[in-house]
């Protein structure tokens, strides 16, 4: 399948949500040819480079989908990337390249309970797939933030539990995450469990979901959104470096 031509979009407005996370609201004669119902879809921010022809790319998910508009929330932090920085700069009628949107990725809403785990990466995801559940859903989200002042206010059903996990420095071991996930208490039934996080993390979570807890690919979508130290294009290496030794030992 061929990949779709990138977008020019155009910057609407931002809004900070938090201490660090920032919204750029996207729009524009490019938005014409977009298409619909695409909110936790990726998408690929073009960045060009001065002397080299291949530009910089970086992912990002869609929180939110109007008529000709899209939100892209972006983590900002100390250590900026170029997409972040970008983000932070970003003004009104300022145009950025977009490629895709690519799958979306959303939780197997076919099971008893539910269980959710990111950290602020992955929080527009997860509130996208929050949305899925229905009203009677039960089960636990569990979120990663730096800073108190992080915690956002989400609309979820009633028998679901939403835990904030405190952590204003990435944890290179991923136990952080993994342990606070490993405390919570088991449900019974079949579970759906969705997680995407820190390269470390999410490989603590994946050993943790698929040998101690003895989830299917059926019942598990797990995923890394970054690596502590790495640039997209080395973590994306580090992936599926990961995915040849995951299949080669399965």
């Amino acid at each position: 399948m061929n990949k779709p031509t990138p977008r020019a979009l155009e910057v609407i407005r931002t809004t900070a949500l938090s201490p660090h996370m920032l919204r750029v609201t996207l729009g524009g004669e490019g938005m014409n040819s977009f298409p619909d119902d695409q909110e936790s879809a990726y998408i690929k921010l073009i960045f060009p480079q001065e002397n080299n022809p291949r530009p910089l790319m970086r992912t990002y998910t869609i929180r939110q989908q109007r008529l000709r508009e899209i939100d892209v929330d972006f983590v900002i932090h100390e250590a900026s990337g170029p997409a972040s920085t970008w983000a932070r700069s970003a003004a009104a009628g300022d145009k950025i390249l977009v490629g895709g949107p690519g799958p979306k990725k959303l939780i197997d809403t076919n099971a008893e309970w539910f269980l959710l785990v990111g950290d602020m990466t992955a929080l527009p995801a997860i509130s996208v797939n929050i949305m899925q559940l229905p009203e009677s859903a039960r089960g636990y989200v569990v979120i990663e933030v730096l800073d108190k002042n992080d915690i956002q206010d989400l609309a979820v059903p009633e028998n679901i539990n939403v835990h904030w996990l405190l952590n204003p420095k990435p944890d290179p071991s991923g136990k952080t995450l993994g342990r606070y996930v490993e405390n919570l208490s088991w449900l019974p039934g079949k579970v759906s469990a969705w997680a995407a996080c820190e390269f470390s993390s999410m490989r603590y979570l994946r050993k943790y979901l698929k040998q101690t807890r003895q989830l299917n690919k059926d019942q598990l979508y797990v995923s890394s959104y970054w690596k502590i130290g790495n640039d997209e294009d080395q973590h994306k290496a580090e992936k599926r470096q990961d995915a040849d030794q995951l299949e080669a030992t399965t």
